[in-house]
């Protein structure tokens, strides 16, 4: 054999073991092992095969669907379920997810409470649980998890009270209680947020009692919706010229109080006050609002709608402001 021939010889055997190498390190598994053995527990505990399909033990998890991991630390960090339908409460293993930042049922049926294996996923950040079939309370320990900013649990069967401890959330940003039955009164400790904006949504629930005068003194509400329970007495605190208030929806329920005075902050969008029983006058701030949706049909107003420059106020359907004591100028009929 020539020098010639050895050399290639040498040359293609060297090829060839590094064509393996880096064949073995294509195969090498990026999923943690004690992820990839939680999954496959949920996956078991959920006797879905069609949504979990291409959760294959002979996979790489970090390949799976509905699932991401972290580029760094190649842990599990998204579970992420839509439009399935389960009918079985959620997994225990979830809890085992401990490096879990996101985890959304979407729409999937699940049933039950909410386990309390989840208040061991520290470093959550956003819980998505909405349209469900959930039942029981809102977990207290959800106050326990720092790092969410957000929790959606709309469209469920929960029942019992606003747990308190949400206010200890320094992060969170975002609650949608809306569409289950929740009752009891809304808890004062939802002023002390810190966050610079915040999405309140708790329509459709059977909440009483009084809106705490404590929220009056935060300027970060961003967004209220408690349309449909049944509230009591005055919200007027609420509004003010340098508040961020932008939507406000405190329809169908059954508060008392003279609107004569109210103050509007130029933020405000929108402003649902109907199927109350508010009395006074609309406050001639309304007119500063120019592109303002407003609606205080079915309460106990009297007076002119004030009239505008740009006669916005004038402009919006008559439903807007029918079915008043004695509210009167267009769009309803001339005063007398």
């Amino acid at each position: 054999m020539d020098s010639t021939t050895a050399t290639a010889g040498h040359f293609l055997k060297l090829l060839l073991l590094l064509l393996l190498f880096s064949s073995s390190e294509g195969l090498s598994e990026r999923c943690h092992p004690d992820d990839k053995k939680a999954l496959l527990r949920i996956k078991k505990d959920l006797n879905s095969p069609r949504n979990f399909i291409s959760w294959d033990p002979s996979v790489d998890c970090c390949q799976w669907n509905i699932i991401e991991c972290d580029p760094q630390t190649n842990r599990v960090v998204i579970l992420s379920v839509l439009l399935a339908d389960l009918n079985l409460p959620m997994p225990l293993s979830v809890g085992d997810l401990s490096h879990l930042e996101q985890l959304i049922f979407h729409k999937t049926n699940l049933t039950g409470p909410i386990p309390q294996t989840l208040s061991r996923l520290s470093k959550l950040r956003f819980l998505d649980l909405t349209w469900n079939h959930l039942t029981g309370p809102v977990p207290s320990f959800l106050g326990d998890l720092k790092n969410l900013d957000y929790i959606g649990l709309s469209f469920n069967n929960l029942t019992g009270s606003i747990p308190a401890s949400l206010s200890q959330l320094p992060k969170l940003t975002g609650l949608l209680l809306d569409r289950n039955g929740l009752t009891g009164g809304v808890p004062k400790s939802l002023a002390d947020f810190q966050a610079e904006s915040f999405y309140l949504y708790l329509s459709h629930n059977q909440l009483s009692g009084t809106i705490p005068r404590r929220w009056g003194e935060a300027n970060f509400f961003t967004y209220i919706d408690m349309s449909r329970n049944r509230i009591e007495g005055d919200i007027s605190f609420l509004f003010g010229k340098n508040k961020s208030l932008n939507f406000a929806d405190f329809s169908r329920n059954m508060l008392q109080f003279d609107m004569s005075k109210m103050e509007l902050g130029k933020r405000l969008g929108t402003l649902n006050v109907n199927h109350n029983r508010i009395t006074g006058r609309l406050p001639e701030g309304l007119v500063e609002l120019e592109n303002i949706d407003l609606n205080v049909s079915y309460n106990r107003l009297c007076g002119r709608i004030p009239v505008g420059e740009n006669r916005h106020l004038q402009s919006l359907d008559y439903t807007a402001y029918f079915h008043n004591k004695c509210l009167c100028g267009e769009p309803l009929p001339e005063c007398a």
